[in-house]
């Protein structure tokens, strides 16, 4: 038994470092590679834009002037420095906005770069190229200065060259409505007693829930409960535009205007999922009079430690350098390499009607292509921009929202996770629970990120119609 433990603890040793022997290697190779890819980006975007685009290989601007278009979005007026977090004051779509964003856009530091002086190299280059930015950016501004606002709207929204073109992603761009995408499922009387509001997590959309929990929830539900199923700024068939940083307060902004206001909700439940939680916790923050139930699936809570850079920290617990498992890896290519992502989001995102096409025919048409039209049905400089100002950026921000949960909302609060979700670890929802004690929390063995709700949705519809009962029983605490 003891030879057996021994020999067990020997071989997970040797497999942690085989892991991260492999993955030194691997990465370092992808440090050259975004590194090149940076350079053939700004050629290429030029050619097809006539115009330099600024990346986060640059340090971030301090206190002057600057020209952010392309990744950055929009014409940045101030950007500040505060700790973890960079202040910007952007003019998008003819409006001014103070947005915070993630220092990890910026301080995503490479292992190769350490070791030599490429990093030098990198800088002096792409401060050159920033400065060449603002020449020409100062060019265009006196252009747009003398036409109307519509004019300037229609530039800032147009597709990049490398984003899809497709009917489907560029539909809001022929609406005058700068709404986002909502699927209103209502009883046929239109007499809804209670509303249900669902957010969906990243590189997803609200048909992560329309074709799996609304066909199933049962007869009485149908009746009684509006369902509102939402495509979150970037993703679905919201809209899409690239002057935008996607920060956490222009997400709930549109969510609360495309769907609270919109729909004139005084109460509703929430059904979030990961990304989509600390959304979730945001709008009961804001709104904890109106909340009836909080239900969060696998949310990525991360317990900082007192003393370290909170954004840095979640940054490097979700993607954290590996090749394996699968999903680890996918996550630090997507977070650490600005250029690589882009690579993957051109070559995927760009001929997802290939791809769904192809998945069809491989599978005889036996399989439904939802989930991968969530997947890819988006632009790089929305998931960019999301992942890193919502789920690295609000590292320090979760902690407030759950002591805020517990001590301002007598909602019910209930956590489900898979029990082998290998994106979100399950500790992060036992840490919610530690934070929020009358919270339930349901592991589901033997079911990942995903299978937490695709293959069971059944039994999933039938849970959440249970919480949603026990919630009206139960007295709600409203705000003055």
């Amino acid at each position: 038994m003891l030879s057996s433990t021994r020999l067990r603890l020997h071989s997970m040793g040797f497999s942690r470092w085989l892991n991260r022997t492999v993955g030194f290697f691997v990465f370092s190779i992808l440090d050259i590679v975004d590194f090149l890819l940076c350079f053939t980006y700004k050629t290429l975007d030029f050619f097809f834009e006539s115009e330099w685009k600024p990346c986060y290989c640059c340090p971030p601007p301090e206190a002057k002037p600057a020209a952010a278009g392309g990744s950055r979005g929009g014409k940045m007026i101030v950007s500040e420095r505060l700790g973890e977090y960079s202040k910007v004051v952007s003019l998008t779509r003819t409006k001014i906005h103070l947005d915070e964003i993630s220092d990890t856009l910026y301080s995503r530091p490479s292992l190769l770069t350490r070791l030599t002086k490429l990093v030098k190299c990198f800088e002096k280059n792409a401060v050159e190229c920033c400065d060449e930015s603002k020449k020409r950016s100062s060019l265009t501004k006196k252009t747009l200065l003398t036409v109307n606002s519509t004019v300037v709207e229609k530039l800032q929204r147009t597709p990049r060259w490398s984003d899809c073109h497709c009917t489907f992603c560029t539909s809001w761009l022929s609406s005058s409505n700068h709404s986002l995408f909502v699927n209103v499922q209502q009883p046929k009387d239109n007499k809804a007693q209670e509303n249900v509001v669902f957010i969906h997590g990243f590189l997803s959309s609200s048909t992560f829930w329309t074709e799996t929990l609304f066909p199933n929830f049962s007869d009485s539900a149908k009746s009684n409960y509006r369902f509102l199923a939402v495509d979150l700024l970037g993703y679905g068939k919201s809209p899409k535009p690239n002057d935008s940083l996607y920060t956490l307060k222009e997400h709930l902004e549109m969510i609360e205007r495309s769907v609270i206001s919109q729909f004139r909700l005084k109460t509703f439940h929430v059904v979030a999922h990961s990304l989509g939680c600390i959304l979730a916790l945001a709008l009961a923050v804001k709104h904890p009079g109106a909340i009836k139930s909080l239900t969060l699936l696998a949310p990525p809570y991360y317990s900082v430690p007192k003393g370290v850079q909170a954004t840095q920290y979640v940054m490097r617990r979700v993607a954290p350098k590996e090749v394996w498992p699968p999903m680890a890896f996918g996550a630090s290519v997507a977070s650490w390499y600005e250029h690589v992502s882009r690579t993957v989001s051109l070559v995927l995102c760009k001929n997802h009607h290939l791809l769904e096409f192809l998945t069809k025919l491989l599978t005889r048409n036996r399989m439904r292509t939802y989930l991968i039209e969530g997947f890819l049905c988006h632009t790089h400089n929305a998931s960019w921009h999301t992942l890193h100002n919502i789920i690295f950026g609000s590292g320090s921000k979760v902690e407030a929202y759950l002591d805020h949960v517990r001590d301002n909302l007598d909602c019910e609060v209930t956590i489900f996770h898979g029990g082998r979700d290998e994106l979100i670890p399950v500790d992060c929802s036992y840490g919610v629970k530690r934070k929020v004690p009358r919270a339930r929390i349901h592991v589901v063995p033997d079911k990942d990120h995903i299978t937490i709700v695709v293959g069971r949705q059944k039994e999933f519809a039938r849970e959440l119609e249970l919480i949603w009962r026990r919630s009206t029983t139960t007295p709600q605490r409203h705000s003055d």
